[in-house]
């Protein structure tokens, strides 16, 4: 299987992103060793970790707005790119064999990326597939996890909206997506620079297939991969979920806005009302500050 790395030079000078980028290599079956990155913020003893997970067509860089507000308040910050995406190794989808990008392995890869890493006493952050995956992750470590900061996100637990299923079309008839582009109809407020930024990881169209492959992804049937993992999941964080959590909703969210986030929020135990963020779309961090300070406050870090 072809993997692809975009090259360094397409990271240099991003705005708001001076972070150095760490490397950990995964073992993978069908990849080889695959390099997943990472940012690193912060004293590496703090009392607190911030795990931070992106979703898709996004990077790491999506949390350039909270990660300074979290390491202001003396916690670590780690914030891997996904496979497929940022500067995290790319494996290629047009050999003709079966794809790299499936459910269980973007899990594992997460799963053996914390593994690596060894956070304790962890505050999960999460938005779109980062919290499809990262929520499924707490259940097989609940020692690590302390508390949930979940941003327009959900489980994959087998149904899907009207709106996922136009949403899933669209990417699907665009095997070229205009990253940086989808990225500025949904955030009108970024710059150029900034939209150019969240274009840096593909230079060209065989750098995609994580963009491409991850809405085919959801579980959408009960049978689907990951469909069992996530109401089980589902499950864990009704019945036996004892960490403290945050919820931000960017109420202009099409497909994962308010009713599908009040759902999900009846499912976490101890969930309190959530932050509405009356202005923001689906990539919320994009509006991430005062987001990341409620959550701060409310977990009485600050």
């Amino acid at each position: 299987m072809d993997v692809l790395r975009t090259p360094d030079a397409r990271f240099a000078g991003l705005p708001g992103w001076p972070y150095e980028a760490r490397v950990v290599e995964l073992d993978d079956a069908a990849a080889g060793r695959l390099r997943m990155a990472y940012v690193d913020e912060g004293p590496r003893d703090a009392a607190v970790t911030a795990l931070c997970l992106h979703g898709q067509p996004t990077w790491g860089y999506l949390y350039r707005k909270m990660l300074p507000v979290f390491t202001g308040a003396g916690l670590r910050v780690v914030v891997p790119d996904l496979i497929g995406f940022g500067r995290s190794d790319k494996p290629v989808d047009d050999s003709g064999g079966p794809s790299w990008y499936t459910f269980d392995n973007h899990r594992n890869a997460l799963l053996a990326f914390v593994e690596r890493l060894d956070p304790k006493n962890v505050l999960l952050v999460c938005q779109d597939w980062g919290g499809v995956l990262g929520l499924t992750m707490p259940m097989a470590a609940p020692e690590r996890y302390k508390r949930l900061l979940v941003m327009n996100t959900g489980l994959g637990t087998g149904t899907v909206t009207e709106g996922f299923l136009k949403w899933r079309a669209y990417n699907n008839a665009q095997p070229d997506l205009a990253v940086g582009k989808l990225l500025k109809r949904g955030c009108p407020m970024l710059s150029d620079a900034e939209a150019a930024a969240y274009d840096a990881p593909f230079p060209d169209v065989r750098h995609k297939a994580g963009v491409r492959a991850f809405p085919n992804l959801v579980p959408d049937s009960d049978e689907a991969p990951g469909a069992a993992l996530s109401r089980a999941a589902s499950v864990f964080f009704t019945d036996q979920w004892q960490g403290d959590t945050f919820m931000a909703i960017g109420m202009q969210d099409p497909v994962l806005g308010e009713a599908p986030m009040r759902s999900l929020a009846r499912r976490i135990r101890g969930c309190p009302p959530p932050l509405e963020v009356a202005e923001a779309g689906h990539f919320v961090q994009e509006w991430g500050a005062p987001i990341a300070r409620a959550a701060l406050a409310h977990f009485k870090l600050g």
